[in-house]
């Protein structure tokens, strides 16, 4: 991870460690640079950027700010408006951009806001980028041979345009659309649209492919985001899903690319069942390219047994999308994901995508003629406790010798009953700590034994 730059884009509060100031001097150094690199190829067209924005009251203030920055460099600005980061990685992709830009932070609450760069292929953006505009912020680039303290401006002719591109994103749609395999017609389904980025988005793919379509958390007001639901916060889709007799629920996060699932009983579906249950589905059909599925070391002890009973290899990343598409890339495989409902289909998308994910499972529902609880019945998941401690820094709190001693204890109590991991968070100050084991009452023992020494060590904020 670089200096401002996680594994998620650029990610702080609104006005106090990610400004306005930091998107305008973001824009104005990918307008300059991706121009650059035409000029200097013998091409005189201006860089196109697409830009998209989740329903956050800040993200108006970035999106401004990117826009300026942009045109003032000489590059023009294509806006999606508000819609999901899955949507901008595709457009990026098809419609020839030189790179695509997202501002959201994700599941996180509303005063949050991010960056997240994505490159023409719709991927997120390389290393060798990032560290140039993280220089940029700096005052210390050097690119092209050369130093730059200031980046020139562009002047007359040159200075660059907005433009609205709505169209992109209504494209998206009918891609989207165009997946559906199956009607949907007489399925009854729930969606929660986590007042975000979805909210005017999901319901029209799922009424498109004929589906009831019922949707609570879609009436954004820039401050509810995320506020008590979505996939973070999904036991209001449980209770909607069980009082009004839906045949499935979908959750979403800020930006859509996450999803979970809820069956008709109210029972949550997470990335780990949903890799399970699309993976068979991949594999019963020849479709399972390498036999491989990518998860991270997040994914339960559960899911791997399932595979194992089901024939199906697996490897482990770190925790991060990113991380699951690099090596998804690299390796040639067809899905991965995440416990948290990131779901890669490399097929049809180069990154996760909610409304993708909740479209597939959808298919194996309707394929298999089977409910959703019926699909993931054969995976049991080993209880699991993950406690977020914010700390004030988290790589000295990690490293203090206390800690890993207490870790390391935790570890060979467990043996191979069970397991413990302790990350840090790529996009906060924080230090997660969870446990599998057989039971939920020595998971809970086990990851407070770490967190209390990570407390008495004075790591602990609050």
């Amino acid at each position: 991870m670089g200096k401002y730059f996680g594994t998620d884009g650029f990610r702080g509060e609104a006005n106090v460690n990610l400004t306005a100031e930091h998107a305008f001097s973001i824009g104005r150094f990918l307008g300059w640079y991706y121009t650059e690199r035409k000029v200097r190829s013998g091409c005189e067209d201006p860089a196109r950027i697409v830009i998209g924005k989740d329903t956050r009251r800040s993200s108006y203030m970035f999106e401004y700010a990117l826009v300026a920055g942009l045109v003032a460099s000489g590059a023009d600005a294509y806006l999606l408006h508000v819609t999901t980061t899955p949507s901008v990685a595709h457009v990026a992709r098809v419609d020839s951009f030189d790179c695509g830009i997202m501002i959201s932070a994700s599941h996180n609450p509303y005063y949050d806001n991010g960056i997240k760069l994505i490159n023409s292929q719709g991927e997120k953006m390389d290393e060798e980028t990032i560290r140039l505009v993280e220089a940029y912020l700096d005052g210390q680039l050097e690119v092209f041979g050369q130093t730059w303290s200031e980046l020139p401006p562009a002047h007359r002719d040159r200075i660059g345009r907005t433009v609205d591109y709505v169209a992109g994103r209504n494209r998206y749609l009918g891609y989207l659309i165009s997946l559906g395999v199956y009607s949907f017609k007489g399925m009854k389904v729930a969606l929660d649209c986590a007042n975000g980025s979805a909210w005017s988005l999901a319901k029209a793919v799922f009424d498109a492919l004929g589906a009831k379509t019922f949707v609570i958390n879609a009436e954004p007001n820039g401050l509810n985001i995320n506020l008590g639901c979505g996939s973070t916060h999904i036991e209001g889709l449980q209770e909607y899903v069980v009082e009004n007799g839906m045949d499935v629920g979908f959750a979403y996060d800020g930006d859509a690319d996450r999803c979970m699932a809820v069956d008709e009983n109210g029972n949550v579906v997470s990335g780990d069942h949903i890799l399970y249950l699309y993976g068979k589905y991949m594999k019963e059909r020849g479709k399972l390219i390498t036999n491989t599925v990518v998860t991270t070391v997040m994914s339960n002890f559960g899911l791997y047994k399932a595979f194992d009973e089901a024939g199906i290899d697996y490897v482990k990343t770190k925790v991060g999308d990113k991380y699951v598409y690099e090596y998804m890339s690299e390796h040639g495989c067809r899905i991965g994901g995440e416990q948290s409902g990131h779901i890669i289909f490399s097929k049809y998308a180069s990154t996760g995508d909610g409304i993708l994910t909740s479209l597939k499972v959808m298919e194996v529902m309707l394929a298999r003629k089977k409910k959703l609880s019926q699909l993931v019945e054969d995976l049991k998941i080993y209880p699991q406790v993950l406690v977020n401690v914010r700390v004030t820094d988290k790589k000295t709190a990690q490293a203090d010798p206390d800690v890993q001693a207490a870790v390391q204890a935790v570890a060979q109590e467990l043996g191979d009953t069970g397991r413990i991991l302790v990350r840090e968070s790529g996009t906060e100050p924080v230090i997660r700590v969870m446990v599998e084991a057989e039971s939920e009452e020595r998971c809970h023992a086990l990851v407070d034994r770490v967190v209390q020494v990570i407390h008495q060590k004075g790591h602990a904020v609050g």
